[in-house]
């Protein structure tokens, strides 16, 4: 970026054309005022060859006043910075991995490679966010820890199967382990989303319990129930007549799962196939976002000595030439 800082000097430019005219003027045939008896001492001198380039020094003067004018002018040479200020949110992922979550009712996978899939799409669309993941069954524990590697999370999410921990549904040791991890985030935004398919029937500790907990330390948290409604088919491994289905009854409890959000000034989500699962996570993305201030600024350079030192240096040389190659003698 290019400016001048004080632009008004510039109209003085137009003193150029007139200085031109004036000295196009000046050149046209004058009458000659001494008169000399003799001309034969003169003619013998001959003329000088730089004589015909005396016209150079109205070229260089001109060049100079230009220069000079353009550095009164202060040009500048600017180059625009951004200020990025972000308030990042800390998010931890609790998936539940109990063999109820092999059901095949969210097509064409069942219910956790289809929550993987869709997880990760959620952690791509963030950015400046710490994310961390928790996975549960019978036990809970944690698979990653917050981190802005989300390539590392990634493969962490790639990883999770069924059978990682002794089967079950411990909601209640789920949150608290997220809480754990939150406890002390330093982030403006301490979130926690809750993927389940069941009840809680495992652990030493309520849901409601941990809800407190979240509550006390300003953590929301975002219930989700992962399942269709009504019955759904759960694969069955028969060591006699091999891989068969069995339709079951979908038991999610969704009236825990709603108290839990409540309290802790989140909210519950039913997601029934993919697609609501997918519209889940973006929902919770927008009403998480990331706060991103970008201030703009423009840092100038001062250029006017470049300017300054280019005319003196045209003026400098007039100068010069003026009392060597094209002196006058009187």
């Amino acid at each position: 970026m290019y400016r001048f800082a004080d632009p008004y000097f510039l109209y003085l430019l137009a003193i150029v054309p007139v200085l031109v005219y004036f000295h196009l003027k000046q050149k046209k045939p004058q009458t000659a005022t001494l008169r000399y008896s003799n001309l034969e001492v003169v003619k013998s001198v001959g003329k000088s060859r730089w004589g015909r380039y005396r016209h150079i020094f109205f070229g260089l003067r001109t060049v100079a006043i230009v220069f000079l004018i353009i550095a009164l002018a202060r040009p500048q040479s600017g180059s625009k910075e951004e200020e990025i200020t972000t308030e990042g949110i800390d998010i931890m992922l609790a998936l539940d991995i109990s063999s109820s979550m092999l059901a095949e009712d969210f097509k064409p996978k069942n219910r956790l490679e289809v929550a993987k899939i869709v997880a990760k799409e959620f952690v791509r669309s963030r950015a400046n966010d710490r994310i961390g993941l928790i996975v549960f069954a019978g036990e809970s524990y944690t698979q990653c820890p917050l981190t802005m590697d989300y390539g590392v999370l990634l493969n962490f999410i790639d990883d999770v199967k069924i059978g990682m921990v002794k089967d079950g549904t411990a909601i209640g040791m789920a949150l608290a382990n997220a809480v754990n991890r939150l406890r002390t985030s330093k982030a403006k935004s301490k979130v926690i989303i809750l993927l389940t398919d069941g009840r809680n029937n495992a652990g030493e500790l309520s849901p409601i319990d941990a809800a407190r907990v979240a509550e006390a330390l300003g953590v929301r948290v975002y219930t989700v129930g992962a399942g269709s409604r009504g019955t759904a088919l759960y694969p069955i491994n028969d060591p006699i007549l091999g891989k068969r289905y069995q339709r079951l009854p979908v038991e999610i409890d969704e009236g825990l799962l709603q108290k839990v959000a409540q309290m802790t000034n989140g909210k519950y989500f039913r997601a029934v196939d993919r697609k609501s699962l997918e519209n889940v996570f973006k929902e919770i993305g927008k009403l998480e976002k990331t706060k991103i201030e970008v201030k703009e600024f423009t840092r100038y350079e001062e250029l006017f000595w470049v300017y300054l030192a280019i005319g003196l240096v045209f003026l400098g040389l007039e100068i010069l030439l003026a009392n060597t190659k094209f002196r006058k003698i009187p």
